[in-house]
């Protein structure tokens, strides 16, 4: 398939291009400048706050779109944007994948969340269910519309993970905001750009997918791994919320704090996923995630 993918070069989005790319796929970038990619690299030129700019990058030869762009924090903005975006596919069966995210679930208990719950969405994520719907309900007008939800994504030196080990480095031990009994549903970013693209190749019209390999990883632990990756000894120690947020803001705090179980039930059961990369801990107490 030719693929427009917004936000290619993003910690995301170019494992997801490089994967389509191994595939076989002919990825087309949608950027904001021309020349922000090697000169030899096609693009399409456009930009979220210019949706005329995007429904004209969908020409008749784009056979699907992934929108791995991050959202702009204005919802008017974002809509307007996804219907430009769309506009051109309605009608056609061709494929669009909007990328969302496990935040939108909320605070999930112990029981694992599957891809048919209820969202509950924190303030950092609180208008990106009315998102998902608008992409939703274009798969009864003609478009293969697709949700993807990953978990908190970890691997090739980015991701969160990532980033607690920069804590550990600044501060001396291991961090986790709130409570140690916080689990987090994750998912390594190789193995996420995999689900990506068997969504395009698989996945039917209206479908919700939720990019989750593991259920269920305690933040104390990956603090400690975070600490051992940092050349600590393993430590790790909560950092309180209200503290967390004067340094990083209120609303990614709440999210740093969020219990959540999340399964990945019809990513494994409809479309064959099968993540193999390795485990959190493991990759972060061997120092794969430094930075």
């Amino acid at each position: 398939m030719k693929v427009l993918v917004l936000g290619a070069t993003g910690y995301i989005g170019s494992a997801v291009v490089a994967r389509l790319t191994l595939e076989g796929h002919d990825v087309v970038p949608l950027v904001r400048d021309a020349l922000a990619l090697a000169p030899d690299v096609p693009v399409k030129v456009g930009d979220l706050a210019d949706p005329e700019s995007l429904r004209a990058a969908v020409t008749d030869d784009i056979d699907a779109v992934v929108n791995l762009a991050p959202p702009t924090g204005e919802e008017a903005v974002d809509a307007a944007a996804l219907d430009a975006l769309l506009a051109p596919l309605r009608g056609t069966g061709r494929a669009f994948v909007y990328t969302s995210g496990v935040w939108v679930l909320g605070a999930t208990g112990d029981a694992p969340v599957g891809e048919d719950a209820a969202t509950d969405a924190i303030a950092i994520v609180g208008y990106r269910p009315r998102l998902e719907r608008r992409v939703l309900d274009a798969a009864g007008d003609g478009v293969r519309a697709l949700v993807v939800r990953p978990g908190i994504v970890y691997g090739q030196g980015g991701g969160i993970p990532a980033m607690m080990t920069g804590w550990a480095r600044e501060h001396g031990t291991g961090r986790y905001v709130g409570s140690a009994a916080t689990r987090w549903p994750m998912v390594h970013v190789d193995d996420l750009a995999e689900l990506f693209v068997l969504a395009l190749a698989k996945a039917a019209a209206g479908t919700v997918l939720h990019g989750v390999a593991d259920e269920a990883v305690p933040v104390a632990a990956l603090a400690a791994a975070a600490d051992l990756a940092a050349g600590g000894t393993g430590r790790a120690e909560s950092w309180p919320e209200e503290q967390a947020a004067v340094a990083l803001g209120a609303p990614f705090a709440e999210a740093l704090a969020l219990h959540q179980v999340v399964s990945a039930r019809r990513s494994f059961e409809d479309l064959g996923w099968r993540p193999s990369r390795p485990h959190v801990l493991t990759e972060l107490a061997a120092g794969a995630n430094r930075v």
